[in-house]
């Protein structure tokens, strides 16, 4: 199966370096550059596409803006030379996230995955003290001590994990993680959350507080988290 892609980048030294990848990927069919997002959204208006390479950094309408006006059947892999968006570029469903200057090698990872079928991202062991995560579309995996997790945020197609360190994101579902967590020390609490018990700082009849962080408890999971937390009330 072939794509039809677009670029969407006001920087022409940028846009050439993706063409010239593009040209290099058998699967991938090049049906225009735009440097303006506004010319971009009316060509896609009228014209099926199914990938577009989105810059973020540009004027009048930015990439995260045009990528939430789109149709959500178009695929997105975000172009950028600033980092502080990645998460929420993820939070938008986008298929990967590319620093510029972008080297073919991690180019290829990221249109690979328009023709990968989504797989586990997390990988299970006897051991109850980690879990290894699939990180950045490579075949590697990331050890993650379960002692670290404050909590888990679903971000459609995506998760983040939270810790005291850093945010990791994934390729994978919320239902993934849950089976991957051993449910002694982890519960869900929402369509778009899953805690560590052992990291509530307070809660109350609508809210868990982690580090800080006010997280929403789901009237689908109250009941369950409300059981748990009598079992250690005194």
């Amino acid at each position: 199966m072939n794509f039809k892609c677009i670029i969407v980048d006001d920087e022409p030294p940028a846009t050439r370096i993706l063409e010239n990848y593009i040209d290099k990927i058998s699967f991938l069919e090049k049906e225009g550059v735009f440097n303006d997002a506004l010319k971009a959204l009316e060509f896609l208006n009228t014209q099926s596409i199914d990938v577009i390479f989105l810059d973020i950094q540009m004027p009048q309408l930015t990439g995260l803006q045009l990528s939430r006006i789109i149709s959500k059947d178009i695929k997105v892999i975000f172009t950028t030379a600033y980092p502080d968006f990645a998460l929420e570029g993820f939070e938008l469903n986008a298929i990967d996230y590319l620093l510029k200057p972008i080297a073919f090698e991690r180019f290829y990872q990221a249109v690979s995955k328009l023709k990968a079928e989504p797989k586990t991202e997390f990988v299970s062991n006897n051991s109850p003290d980690f879990i290894f995560i699939k990180t950045d579309g490579k075949n590697k995996f990331q050890k993650l001590f379960l002692d670290e997790i404050l909590y888990v945020e679903s971000l459609q197609n995506y998760v983040c994990i939270h810790t005291l360190k850093q945010q990791i994101i994934t390729h994978s579902s919320l239902k993934n993680v849950i089976e991957s967590l051993p449910e002694n020390n982890f519960i869900q609490i929402h369509k778009s959350f899953v805690i560590a018990l052992k990291q509530i700082e307070s809660t109350d009849s609508f809210s868990v507080f982690i580090n800080g962080k006010e997280l929403p408890i789901g009237a689908t999971f109250k009941d369950a988290f409300f059981d748990r937390i009598d079992q250690n009330k005194i």
